[in-house]
């Protein structure tokens, strides 16, 4: 039995600990109210009190920390689910049916992926408002043609097998085709795919919290911790280094997670 590698190991442990962190804040709570201002506790340090120290408005940075971790878990599953939802089938889709069908969505996925995500994300928060799912929204159609075009060329694929040819001489509709022969051999693409968009998700809604598109004031986000306090760098550095750290093992343990779960994938197709 081969062994695992060490970046799906690594990463399997670093979104581990992120999801811990958001599953705290759900079924715990924080340990106080990451929106409740104390302007006689500003910019404190690490204490038995407050495990982080609190930032300019007297708030405790744990607590922001782990409201921030449900926004991240939350854009990163909306976008990813929408991104997998349409993509998937149209993938499939184009590869079955070929033709003017295939021509179609390639061309559709082309002009989708002709807007980069974070750009797509700032024109639906100035249309309908910067909010964490108008942010989720954007990131996931922004996705969707990574996932057409993976889907679409490892259908293709599939359906060249002698085992499909039997299920066809067999009658089986292709429905019936990609539910039972076609999703089982995309599974484990489409996880790292998800990954991927996650992480893209992640940056994303941080970039936008960052430039006030994104999670309004006052609910929590890495992405604003870092603009609110980037003028407190040197009187206290580590309200910055917390929503820093947040964001940085959030996207390294997805990145390494898809990159460690591609080589075990690409050492059983070899």
């Amino acid at each position: 039995m081969r062994k695992l590698p060490v970046t799906l190991w690594a990463g399997s442990v670093l979104i581990a600990m992120v999801v811990l962190l958001a599953l705290w804040s759900w079924v715990i709570g924080a340990p106080y109210d990451p929106v409740a201002a104390d302007a006689t506790a500003r910019l404190q340090g690490a204490s038995a009190e407050h495990i982080m120290g609190t930032d300019r408005f007297g708030r405790d940075i744990f607590s922001i920390i782990l409201g921030g971790a449900q926004v991240a878990l939350s854009v990163g599953v909306v976008a990813a689910l929408i991104a997998l939802m349409v993509g998937t089938p149209l993938g499939m889709w184009a590869a079955i049916r070929r033709g003017w069908v295939q021509g179609a969505v390639t061309r559709s996925s082309d002009v989708i992926q002709a807007f980069p995500s974070l750009l797509l994300a700032i024109v639906f928060a100035a249309s309908f408002g910067a909010s964490p799912m108008v942010a989720a929204v954007a990131i996931g159609i922004g996705a969707i043609p990574g996932f057409v075009r993976m889907v679409r060329a490892v259908t293709a694929r599939i359906l060249r097998e002698e085992y499909i040819t039997a299920a066809r001489a067999a009658g089986r509709n292709w429905f019936s085709i990609a539910w039972r022969h076609v999703l089982p051999n995309l599974a484990g693409l489409l996880l790292v795919e998800i990954a991927v968009t996650f992480s893209i998700a992640i940056l994303a809604e941080s970039a936008l919290s960052y430039l006030g598109l994104g999670t309004p004031a006052p609910e929590p986000s890495w992405g604003r911790m870092l603009y609110e306090h980037q003028v407190f760098i040197e009187v206290a550095p580590m309200t910055l280094v917390w929503p820093g750290l947040a964001i940085a093992i959030s996207v390294l343990g997805l990145n390494l997670f898809s990159e460690g779960l591609r080589d075990v994938l690409q050492e059983r197709r070899s």
